[in-house]
């Protein structure tokens, strides 16, 4: 990397974003500029009152941040973790002769590129310059035709921070007192909640239904076989999962014919006597066209679709590729391509792939958002020709790697001829029943070459075509087997954060921009957790859109949030003012707004009513409702006076009113009771707590019951009075140790299972068991490098990550692993990540706000740390 030259009379002073985007743009600006970064926004609303200036603590708004009598004039202020790079810039500015505002082509730019006028306050000539690559060819062109700044854009920016503030910062603390502490709202994040309850609700709702058919495989006199599934019997339509009403598990069409498993089996039997003869062979030619250019959405989608990537991993490896000058500009929604990426695309597909591989003519893409303002062309690799992935191989970071190929492959796909192909549909008539199967032949794979995961593979190259073998009408054929098959409805499947992605931009519902912070908000807030990829809702959840829902409607609407989002549109393109949105929204003009709502509803509100979710009706003489209770120490259920706590990570859909009724039970009753422990002649139970399943030797009603969590991997179904004692025998000593004499023990920990002797411990490797393992096994244990403590020491040396440097401190940012999980530190403070942010998807941005936040906090002694920790847990 060359020397940084020095500021001078002579320089021009460019301002970016990020260090990384400074350090390429220097590739392409000569010494007669100087690149500095303001790393994100320099400045914000305040976080909290404590952050409000002197002259506004008294006002009445100062909790917002934002002086709503004065025309909702928000209140800006440098952040501490910002105010040495502010003091840089500023020093840095009085040296230059001009200044050019380099920062993203979106409204987040545009605002940031507004506030660094405004706090920088320049004496010299102010130039916009904007590009959605960072290539010498678009750099030079933004030099040659520089701008001013868009205050339509920068209003619109506000106007939406400002409506994002209100609706927070009002509507949070309304949850605070009817639900519980820590919860947040949002304009976007609340109405993305009550998609994900609704979808849960639907699978409560779901009655499931099994139905049978038969599987045949049928060969031809050549030998060549070919599978076909039961379709109708005597001219009765054999049904599948859509016949069914997913609130019943009936039939939506009696007249369907329904097989139960007696029924398919005596078919089955009667059917092999008969001769199988080919009915129809239908041929059907077929197109597929290729996918449009990549947009932000359908980026992320894509990318959690084939490689798992979460929609803020996918954003930070596109931020990397677009600041190191590879992809255009990753904020976007058009599938416009300019017209030399077009040209480079076509290039390359004739160059890669032969000419008869190219689309005969180019391809436009409509986009189809409404309002595509983000940014002026859709993702695809920078500059012109494409760089090919090979050549970059080594170069980037593996989830980089696999996203410039990605973005490549759909790029050149746009431009590439259809894929052409037969489906073919064979009916096969046995006795008085039919069998269909259906293939697909791909003729001409056309784009189906580029748009793949693995281009080696022959199998995807074509499109995983299905081949059927030659069969003429009236052939007979011979029947192989016939087997009866058993198939149960299945519930709707949870959103995923792809198919959340997906939902919310269908809807016109936020910015896909945004997708990533929101889910990233609702996992950190704990109103869904992740099982697998999919997206569960916690009870928590559950009451804050009920209390949504029953007391303020419209701000989970889905379509007034989309026409908030249209209006929002409208200021950025100069259609609307501002000031009269911000007015109607929070005063109401027509309709009642945000203020007065809150101060009607927040007396009304009963928070027993909206804290209380119902499962179901108990049956038999004890029967009532049975609800789900949200308390402040988490939900548990309720039925009459009886109460029970729930497993921390159980779905909703799990809770039927019979699993509840045996939660219930088991709570009553002191858990199920497994038998009595013979040396104590205590009752030994399985219970289940808030934090899981449990064994616990003696009664409730008796001093100190011993309590023990099962071991990792054992199922409470599979726990008998043997293992519960096994489990509570924990910690057991093996004996002594030959050349001390200290007792060896074994116990679980918080870290899992491991042994001890003196001031020795070792964690047991698998497949040791706490419950089998013997002295000689720990002896031998004991003998070995304490590995843990090298892989501790090892980590707490060699970062995870290490970020540019901290504004604050003049210290790198590292991303390390303590003994409570991983944190960033800039050499002063340290700050825990927050649960569901993965430590690779850190980026500095989020670093330096944790760092802040955590150095904003007041520090407290240990004692009074012990002691709020104790106020927060509760008990079981």
């Amino acid at each position: 990397m060359a020397k940084k030259k020095s500021a001078s009379s002579e320089t021009s002073l460019v301002i970016v974003e990020s260090p990384t985007k400074a350090r390429t743009l220097s590739k392409f600006l000569g010494p007669g500029f100087t690149i500095e970064a303001s790393i994100g926004h320099i400045r914000d609303l305040p976080e909290s009152a404590k952050d409000v200036p002197k002259e506004y603590k008294q006002a009445d708004w100062r909790h917002l941040g934002v002086n709503v009598h004065d025309n909702f004039r928000p209140i800006y202020v440098i952040p501490r973790q910002k105010a040495k790079q502010v003091r840089k810039l500023q020093q840095v500015l009085k040296k230059a002769k001009d200044l050019y505002l380099a920062t993203d082509e979106d409204r987040e730019g545009e605002a940031i590129s507004w506030h660094l006028c405004e706090v920088l306050q320049p004496k010299v000539p102010v130039r916009r310059l904007v590009f959605h690559e960072i290539t010498k060819e678009a750099v030079q062109e933004a030099l040659e035709h520089p701008r001013q700044i868009d205050e339509a854009l920068v209003r619109a920016q506000e106007a939406r921070r400002i409506v994002d503030r209100l609706y927070g910062y009002e509507v949070s603390p309304l949850l605070w007192r009817k639900i519980g502490p820590r919860l947040s709202a949002g304009r976007v994040q609340s109405v993305a909640i009550r998609l994900i309850v609704e979808r849960e609700r639907q699978r409560m709702a779901f009655v499931p239904a099994s139905y049978w058919d038969l599987l045949g495989v049928f060969a031809k006199a050549t030998g060549e076989t070919l599978q076909a599934a039961l379709v109708s019997v005597q001219g009765r339509r054999i049904p599948t999962s859509r016949d069914f009403d997913p609130a019943t598990g009936q039939l939506k069409d009696p007249s369907l014919f329904l097989l139960d498993e007696s029924a398919a089996n005596a078919l089955c039997e009667r059917l092999r006597q008969g001769e199988a003869v080919v009915r129809s062979v239908e041929e059907k030619p077929y197109l597929s066209r290729p996918y449009p250019p990549f947009t932000t959405s359908t980026l992320q989608q894509e990318a959690n679709r084939k490689f798992g990537f979460t929609a803020r991993r996918t954003m930070q490896a596109a931020q990397n590729l677009y600041e190191s000058g590879h992809i255009t500009y990753m904020r976007t929604d058009s599938t416009s391509l300019a017209s030399v990426a077009v040209e480079a695309a076509r290039q390359e597909v004739v160059g890669l792939f032969g000419p008869e591989y190219l689309a005969p003519e180019v391809r436009v893409y409509a986009t189809k958002v409404k309002n595509a303002q983000e940014a002026h062309e859709a993702i695809r690799p920078a500059g012109h020709p494409f760089e090919h992935p090979d050549t970059l191989r080594g170069e980037l970071g593996p989830d980089e790697e696999k996203l410039y190929e990605l973005i490549w492959r759909r790029t050149l796909a746009c431009q590439m001829a259809d894929a052409r192909g037969r489906t073919v549909a064979v009916t096969i008539e046995l006795d008085d029943a039919l069998f269909e199967v259906t293939g697909r032949i791909i003729d001409f794979p056309g784009y189906l070459r580029a748009y793949i995961e693995d281009p080696d593979d022959p199998q995807e190259a074509n499109g995983n075509e299905k081949r059927l073998p030659s069969v003429s009408v009236g052939e007979k054929l011979q029947v192989e087997s016939l087997e009866a098959k058993v198939h149960t409805t299945q519930p709707p499947p949870r959103y995923s954060e792809a198919t959340l992605t997906r939902e919310l931009e269908k809807r016109g519902i936020g910015r896909p921009s945004t997708y990533a912070a929101i889910i990233d908000t609702i996992l950190a807030r704990d109103y869904v957790f992740k099982r697998g990829s999919a997206l569960v809702p916690t009870w928590t959840a559950f009451a804050v859109v009920q209390l949504l829902e029953q007391h303020l409607p419209e701000l989970v609407d889905y379509d007034f949030t989309a026409e908030m989002e249209d209006e929002l549109d409208a200021i950025s393109r100069g259609e609307l003012e501002h000031l009269d949105y911000l007015r109607e929204f929070y005063f109401g003009k027509e309709h009642p707004g945000l203020k007065p709502q809150l101060e009607q509803k927040a007396a009304q509100i009963n928070a027993r009513e909206v804290g209380r979710i119902y499962i179901g009706q108990a049956p038999g003489p004890d029967n009532g409702p049975i609800y789900v209770r949200v308390g402040r120490y988490g939900p548990f259920l309720e039925h009459g006076n009886r109460r029970a706590s729930l497993p921390e990570k159980m779905a909703p859909d799990e809770l039927t009113a019979a699993a509840a009724l045996k939660l219930l039970e088991q709570s009553q009753n002191g858990g199920q009771l497994l038998g009595v422990c013979p040396q104590t002649g205590k009752p030994v139970y399985l219970k289940t707590g808030r934090f899981g399943p449990y064994v616990q030797r003696g009664a409730d009603d008796e001093e100190n019951p011993q309590k023990a969590s099962l071991l990792r991997g054992m199922k409470p179904e599979e726990v008998t009075l043997d293992l519960a004692l096994q489990v509570l025998s924990l910690p057991r000593e093996l004996g002594k140790h030959p050349e001390t004499g200290e007792p060896v023990v074994v116990q679980s920990g918080r870290y899992g299972p491991f042994v001890k002797c003196g001031d020795q411990t070792r964690s047991l490797p698998e497949p040791l068991s706490p419950l089998t393992i013997t002295l000689q096994e720990a002896l031998d244990l004991l003998a070995q490098p304490k590995a843990s403590r090298q892989r501790r020491s090892q980590a707490s040396k060699e970062p995870l990550r290490v970020f540019e440097a901290s504004p604050v401190t003049g210290k790198p940012v590292l991303l390390l692993v303590g003994r409570y999980g991983p944190y960033v530190t800039d050499g002063q403070t340290n700050a825990s990540l927050p649960r569901g942010l993965p430590p690779e998807e850190v980026t500095l941005e989020q670093a330096l706000e944790l760092l802040a936040r955590r150095a904003s906090q007041p520090r407290r002694s240990r004692f009074s740390r012990k002691r709020a920790s104790g106020r927060s847990q509760g008990t079981e």
